[in-house]
C-alpha cells in the first residue's frame, strides 16, 4: 500500500459512461481515491450514499471522490444510476489499479478464502502525492474521517 507522502500510482480506468480517465489528468486538483468491493452491496452502497449526501461538504473542500471497484462498467453504471450517485466511479476489472494501491488482499469469510478489494481511501494532493491513506475504512463513518483529514490539511 503507498504511503503518505510518496506519489500516487497513476492509472486509466473506464468510468461508468465507458470514458477514460486518467489520475494524472487531476493533478492540480485534491482526489479522494477510494476503493470499495463490489457496487450496489449494503456497505458498499452506505459508503458510496454517504459521499453522494457529503457531496457539497467534499466540493467546499476543493475535493473531487471518484470510487473504484472490480466491478464491470455495466455494473458500476447500474449503481451511480440507481442510487442518483452523481460522482465518478471507475471499473478496475482486472484489479490492476487495486493491486497498485494495495487493496487487493486475501480475504476470508464464512471459511472461504478468496482474494477480493479491502474498503481503503487515499487522499491525493493536487501535486499527485498522498498525503491520507486510511487503510481500512467503515462505511457508517467514511465521510466523517476523510472530511476531518480534508480540514485539516487545507489548514495546514
Amino acid at each position: 500500500m503507498p504511503a503518505e507522502g510518496e506519489r500516487a500510482p497513476d492509472f486509466t480506468l473506464p468510468d461508468q459512461d465507458g470514458n477514460e480517465l486518467a489520475l494524472n489528468e487531476l493533478r492540480g486538483e485534491t482526489v479522494v481515491l477510494y476503493f470499495y468491493p463490489r457496487a450496489d452491496t449494503p456497505g458498499c452502497t452506505t459508503q458510496a450514499c454517504g459521499v453522494r449526501d457529503h457531496s457539497p461538504d467534499y466540493a467546499a473542500a476543493g475535493a473531487r471522490v471518484i470510487g473504484v471497484s472490480p466491478d464491470s462498467v455495466a455494473a458500476v453504471k447500474k449503481f451511480a444510476d440507481k442510487y442518483g450517485l452523481g460522482f465518478i466511479l471507475l471499473a478496475d476489472e482486472d484489479h490492476s489499479v487495486a493491486e497498485a494501491y494495495g487493496t487487493w488482499v486475501e480475504k476470508r469469510n464464512y471459511g472461504r478464502t478468496y482474494m477480493g478489494v479491502q474498503r481503503a481511501t487515499f487522499v491525493i494532493d493536487p501535486e499527485g502525492r498522498i498525503a491520507k491513506v486510511f487503510p481500512k475504512v467503515s462505511p457508517q463513518t467514511h465521510d466523517e474521517v476523510v472530511l476531518e483529514a480534508l480540514g485539516e490539511l487545507s489548514a495546514a
